[in-house]
């Protein structure tokens, strides 16, 4: 982690989501203010953390923020809107309803349409960079998981108790044999002659 803070004395804001390369299940966005000053040098890019590692820091993070917050939008949403703008749409929604209004919002990723009035940067890989955007990222990625774990044990063929809704070679075989389920995103519905090439 390289900074822990962008600017002195104001109110910033990191901001991240999980989920995007998925073939199934919600993208999930979080929002994050720490107080100023404050520093944990285990929170990281949730990728490089360990699942029982990010499920320590959650607690740790949502203890130590002055405000968080995580919003899911649905396959329905995703299929509707694009995934892009459905990522987009969980963040703006995580801002919105943080219990304090921030005075910048850093973004991870090179893309945003803000709806929320406050100022923004855009931070190519942000959540290794800053502190409060390592720390939305792992709040999307615990809160996803949870979620992935919570629906694998109603279609468990599917087997997202171990790839979370990504397309692993397992995941879209399992397509290919049992068809779509309710959770599965149309819009990123691999056709079978695609899905042959990963068998």
């Amino acid at each position: 982690m390289k900074s822990r803070f962008s600017e002195k004395d104001i109110i910033e804001c990191g901001c991240d989501e999980a989920g995007r390369g998925c073939l199934a299940g919600p993208v999930v966005a979080a929002a994050v203010i720490f107080p100023t000053g404050y520093t944990n040098s285990e929170i990281n890019d949730s990728k490089q953390l360990t699942a029982k590692k990010r499920a320590e820091l959650r607690h740790i993070i949502e203890e130590n923020a002055i405000a968080y917050s995580v919003v899911f939008q649905s396959e329905d949403v995703i299929d509707k809107i694009n995934i892009l703008n459905a990522s987009i749409k969980a963040m703006n929604e995580a801002v919105k309803q943080l219990a304090v209004k921030p005075e910048l919002l850093l973004i991870d990723g090179n893309r945003f349409i803000n709806s929320t009035g406050i100022d923004y940067r855009c931070i190519v890989k942000g959540d290794a960079t800053y502190q409060s955007i390592a720390a939305a990222s792992i709040l999307a990625k615990t809160y996803r998981d949870e979620y992935m774990l919570k629906i694998d044990k109603e279609f468990p063929e599917y087997e997202w108790k171990n790839n979370m809704g990504y397309p692993t070679p397992a995941h879209q075989q399992a397509v290919m044999k049992y068809g779509l389920c309710k959770y599965h995103r149309r819009s990123f519905h691999l056709k079978c002659q695609q899905l042959e090439m990963f068998t």
